[in-house]
């Protein structure tokens, strides 16, 4: 046993000295294979969230109508969420410079559903859709003109459901 030990001694101590591997371009070869697939990943464009944010704009406006305020507050999340999404995947666009108009609008409106204030709620949904437009207006887009909803295109919705406390 002794002497398969001595055998393999010198063996062991030759392996530990090499020189690691320079795994230096296999790790860049991989780098690089995985920037190209997130650059070739699907990021929404500024249109689909502008059209997420009309879509949520028409559901919170009926939701306030309803006193609805769970709902409300959901959607004024998902215009929120929205903004986010473009300050995040659209900072090439000018226009994502304009979005900071909206943010007291927005604030607005979700201190009028905090306190549950279907008066406060309607003016402040008309200062956020007075806003939408003037932003609209900012970036050249003030043919896109935003109203207040007179029905609902959402046949499939009940916004007369919820806790309306």
């Amino acid at each position: 046993m002794k002497p398969i030990l001595l055998l393999l001694l010198p063996a062991l101590i030759l392996a530990s000295c090499q020189q690691p591997v320079d795994n230096t371009k296999v790790l860049q070869n991989r780098i690089d294979s995985l920037e190209k697939k997130v650059a070739d990943s699907y990021k929404p464009g500024f249109g689909e969230f502008m059209s997420s944010i009309q879509s949520h704009h028409s559901k919170l406006w009926f939701a306030g109508q309803n006193n609805n305020w769970k709902l409300a507050d959901f959607e004024i999340g998902e215009i929120k969420e929205a903004l986010e999404g473009i300050r995040k995947y659209d900072t090439d666009r000018k226009e994502s410079e304009q979005l900071v108009m909206l943010n007291p609008a927005i604030d607005s409106m979700s201190g009028a559903i905090a306190q549950k204030n279907p008066a406060r709620f309607k003016s402040a949904f008309h200062l956020l859709t007075a806003t939408c437009n003037n932003c609209h207006h900012a970036v050249s887009f003030e043919f896109n003109v935003i109203k207040v909803p007179d029905a609902s295109p959402y046949t499939n919705q009940d916004f007369n459901s919820g806790d309306k406390k």
